[in-house]
């Protein structure tokens, strides 16, 4: 017997968790009869399809999200013509709810598993390898295909579909350790879960579909991070929703790893920064720069919104903690706002924005509300005017209180800030426009729309060709001198790397060769550059106002192999005296 679990991650980088803790679960006696196969939406499908054809499963299976789902079901069409003897089962969000739609929308699809997988499919694989010995019937958490519906014993049997009773909810620490050889996960993002479900309600979240809240016993996480820091596995992503939402179980983690830190792994957490204590915030300062990230959803600042998604936050306290953990500078801190939530428009929206900007963290993802299948904003769509796209990943398109045509001003603005300051390839420049656009939307809506005049959206640009189109915009604005802007950019191009060209204003490097030679013993991992400004440090993340130009030039040596460990740009020193 030979039963395919199959992933088709959105990149590379990406494990998929789901397919390998399946895996695991399954009775010994049955699990080499269990093979996973790992693929990326950037194969094509014909690639995908031809592979999974060579491997001849008997039982073909897919983990489902919104980023693959419109793969997996061309795959599932087009592999089903080849094989219809092949039943294929689907499981994740992405198909855990309204079953009848999804097997009416694919009739490829032979069964779902739906919700926690780990259990039924354990049981399916039972099923397959015994000889189909039983009734799938008998199967909890399972939804399938049947000519005979109504005698199978559901309580929900119509149109030839048979769903049975929803699982019990597991004991976390029954579930198998999935990871061993790490040979396959080299250069790539470990996922680890030490606790399932999530104690909030946020109405766009399905997590907060399941209340089962569950940890797994901390001396089996200990266990296993040892392992993962033993094996040197570079990052180790937790996908516990809000981590810390139990003090206890979050502070034995974060102890652990502080106490068995090679300096290899790093940690990534899902928090609430209002949930964290002063104990907590203290410890956090005192970790390693680089060994933790943590990951904070505020996602609106207006209070309305707040009470009306159902989410649990007290901002004064976000503020509070955010701005204690940066000004700690040794942890990677990255923020989230959600665009299109109900009674955020499009002025307020701005507001949140700007307000949450302001706190300067490493980045703001600014994500749009995605209306999924099983949420509390799902069922109250049309209450809200939720208009959304009717394809993964369900993206809205306009509310009651935001047009389309607003949503697409907010996509301008994302699109920049993504390109000028999430990237952290441009930090000393974006310090200084803070000074001068203290609206920090209306700024990168601005650049967007410049972008969109010049033809320059939906271009690959180089890093030099960014910093031309920025200063392009700039001095079209009027608010900096020519100088600083060009040196501030200069400044950020070898802050992240030695260049092997230079942009258009740059000065000939022939002017200070001999300081260059006097200076820079490192070959390639050293650069030396004059400029008449002293620029923003590491530490500080907010600038009052522009520097002043010095009446003599100051040379400042970047030193690559020397690198911050937050934000990978390399230390900077400026030369007491350059003869």
């Amino acid at each position: 017997m030979n039963i395919l679990l199959t992933a088709v991650n959105a990149k590379y980088i990406h494990s998929n968790l789901a397919v390998y803790s399946l895996r695991a679960y399954v009775p010994e006696e049955f699990r080499d009869s269990v093979g996973i196969a790992e693929y990326t939406i950037n194969h094509r499908s014909d690639y995908i399809l031809q592979e999974l054809y060579k491997k001849a499963p008997d039982v073909l299976c897919f983990s489902c999200y919104i980023w693959n789902y419109a793969y997996i079901c061309e795959i599932a069409e087009e592999y089903h013509k080849l094989r219809p003897d092949v039943p294929i089962w689907v499981g994740g969000p992405e198909v855990s709810f309204e079953a009848a739609r999804v097997f009416q929308e694919n009739p490829a699809f032979f069964g779902i598993i739906i919700g926690e997988g780990e259990r039924a499919f354990a049981k399916l694989a039972e099923y397959y390898c015994s000889g189909k010995s039983g009734s799938l019937s008998d199967i909890r958490g399972i939804a399938f295909r049947t000519s005979s519906a109504r005698q199978e014993g559901s309580k929900d049997c119509n149109l030839g579909i048979c769903q049975t009773e929803p699982g019990e909810p597991l004991d976390f620490s029954s579930v198998p350790f999935c990871y061993g050889d790490m040979g396959a996960f080299k250069n790539r993002i470990v996922y680890y879960e030490s606790g399932r479900g999530c104690p909030f309600c946020c109405s766009y979240c399905l997590s907060s579909v399941d209340k089962r809240l569950r940890f797994r016993d901390i001396s089996l996480v200990k266990k296993e991070l040892r392992f993962f820091i033993d094996e040197e596995i570079p990052q180790v992503k937790f996908v516990d929703r809000t981590f810390n939402c139990n003090h206890a179980h979050a502070m034995a983690v974060w102890q652990f790893i502080k106490e068995h830190d090679t300096g290899k792994t790093n940690f990534h957490f899902e928090i609430a920064a209002d949930l964290l204590t002063e104990e907590e915030l203290l410890f956090l300062s005192g970790l390693r720069p680089g060994l933790i990230q943590l990951e904070i959803g505020i996602q609106s600042t207006n209070p309305q919104t707040i009470a009306e998604i159902r989410r649990t936050m007290d901002l004064p306290k976000v503020y509070a903690a955010v701005n204690r953990l940066l000004d700690a500078g040794n942890i990677h801190v990255h923020l989230d706002l959600i665009a299109g939530l109900p009674f955020e428009g499009y002025t307020r929206f701005k507001e949140s924005f700007n307000e949450v900007y302001a706190l300067k963290a490493a980045q703001l993802q600014l994500g749009f509300l995605k209306v999924l299948k099983g949420s509390y904003l799902y069922g109250h769509r049309q209450e809200y005017g939720l208009v959304y796209k009717g394809g993964p990943p369900y993206e809205v398109l306009k509310t009651n209180w935001l047009s389309y045509d607003e949503i697409l001003c907010m996509k301008l603005a994302e699109e920049m800030l993504e390109a000028y300051y999430n990237s952290g390839q441009f930090e000393v420049t974006m310090k200084l426009i803070d000074v001068v656009y203290p609206d920090a939307f209306g700024f990168f809506l601005a650049l967007g729309q410049f972008y969109e005049k010049k033809g320059y959206l939906g271009q690959s640009h180089s890093r030099i060709r960014r910093c031309e189109a920025l200063l392009e915009f700039v001095l079209g604005d009027n608010r900096m001198p020519r100088e600083l802007v060009e040196e501030s950019l200069l400044f950020d191009l070898y802050y992240r790397e030695n260049m092997k060209s230079r942009p258009f204003w740059a000065r000939d490097p022939a002017e200070f060769a001999n300081v260059s030679k006097a200076v820079c013993k490192k070959g390639k991992l050293s650069h030396v550059e004059p400029f008449f400004y002293h620029f923003p440090k590491k530490g500080e993340r907010v600038v009052r106002e522009l520097p002043k130009r010095l009446s003599e030039e100051v040379y400042v040596l970047f030193e690559y192999g020397e690198r911050d460990v937050l934000t990978h740009q390399a230390k900077v020193a400026e030369l007491d005296r350059v003869d």
